[in-house]
């Protein structure tokens, strides 16, 4: 029987081996290459722009109902990106309007008291400044929009529901979009992106493949609040042009040609098409060029003077179109007005002057 046993023993174990032998190892882990190109691509842009890119609490104060004392409070925050090393930040208007107190939350957590430098609402551009160390002051390449099409990739970083560091990617849905901006003017160029914008984004930054900035993420057209996979992008290269305005001069700067316009609603009820003049300045390229604004005659009514109707060709139907045409120049400029005057047109050149500081 212990023979017998054994054998069996012997048997099985021989049995065994051969089954093991002829049965295929189990396969070994596979080292699998995650990253795509393109999603590499993506890693390494948000891993440069992210120390770049700043958290936004927009604080006002408002009286304690208990003790009367003032208090500060947290009235909304969004997105930011710093521009350059003197400290400046640049962001939406609307996420600092109203603002009794800002705070900028950069990406080590540290927290800095920013001073309103400089604000542009018809571009809903705003530009802060904190007095930290350059050595946290990463600022990011500027781009070229003129250079965009649609279809190209585009990357946003922002704040969205407070969550700080996010990252969305998309395209280019569309160019040369309109919107409205805070103050009711119209901004002309918006990039048009399907990348995920939700509310906090505002004032963050729109990346090209390259890591350059190349819009600031500003509204999102959607029922719901929430992206709708239409978001819009004021292009950098009016940011390039506003912000050194806001840090020298605290404004836009726009020329002038020293008139005082008629309100559109006065002209669109009067059946005027284009901006009717009330006034000519003394001393002014309006006067010097024979502008005449509107009068009264002998029986006291009012008699229309000069209606302008184009700026370089670019029609002036109302005082934003007006506006925007002169804002497209910088003082010293000279442009073609087209006038309506007794119904005939006529054109005259004017150099445009900056306007009065008073």
């Amino acid at each position: 029987m212990k023979w017998l046993s054994s054998l069996s023993l012997a048997a099985l174990t021989a049995l065994g081996t051969a089954v093991a032998a002829a049965t295929p190892p189990p396969p070994t882990a596979a080292v699998i290459e995650f990253a795509t190109d393109d999603e590499r691509n993506s890693m390494q842009i948000f891993e440069h722009a992210r120390p770049s890119v700043v958290f936004v609490t927009n604080q006002q104060f408002m009286r304690d109902p208990r003790s009367y004392d003032l208090m500060s409070v947290p009235a909304g925050s969004g997105t930011g990106f710093i521009w350059g090393e003197q400290g400046y930040i640049v962001t939406n208007y609307h996420v600092v309007e109203n603002a009794n107190k800002v705070m900028i939350t950069l990406q080590d957590q540290t927290s800095w008291p920013a001073e309103v430098v400089g604000l542009a609402p018809e571009r809903d551009l705003a530009v802060l400044k904190i007095t930290a160390p350059k050595e946290k002051l990463t600022a990011l390449s500027l781009g070229d929009s003129s250079l965009l099409s649609v279809g190209r990739k585009v990357l946003a970083i922002g704040n969205p529901f407070g969550l700080d560091a996010t990252l969305t990617t998309g395209v280019v849905s569309a160019l040369g979009r309109e919107i409205e901006s805070p103050n009711q003017r119209k901004i002309g160029g918006v990039i048009q992106t399907d990348a995920a914008i939700n509310p906090g984004n505002s004032g963050g930054p729109l990346l090209n493949s390259q890591g350059q900035l190349i819009g600031v993420n500003t509204m999102i057209y959607s029922p719901s609040g929430a992206s709708a996979g239409i978001g819009f992008a004021i292009p950098v290269n009016t940011v390039k042009d506003v912000v050194p305005q806001l840090i020298k001069h605290g404004r836009m700067i726009r020329p002038v040609i020293g008139v005082d316009l008629a309100p559109d609603q006065w002209t669109q009820q009067s059946g005027i098409m284009g901006v009717a003049i009330l006034h000519v300045f003394g001393n002014t390229p309006a006067l010097e060029a024979g502008l005449e604004g509107i009068t009264r005659n002998n029986w006291g009514q009012l008699v229309l003077g000069d209606v302008i109707v184009a700026i370089d060709d670019k029609p002036t139907r109302n005082n934003d179109q007006y506006m925007s045409a002169l804002e497209n120049h910088k003082p010293g400029d000279t442009v073609e007005i087209q006038l309506m005057r007794a119904g005939k047109t006529i054109k005259r050149q004017l150099t445009l002057i900056a306007p009065s500081s008073k």
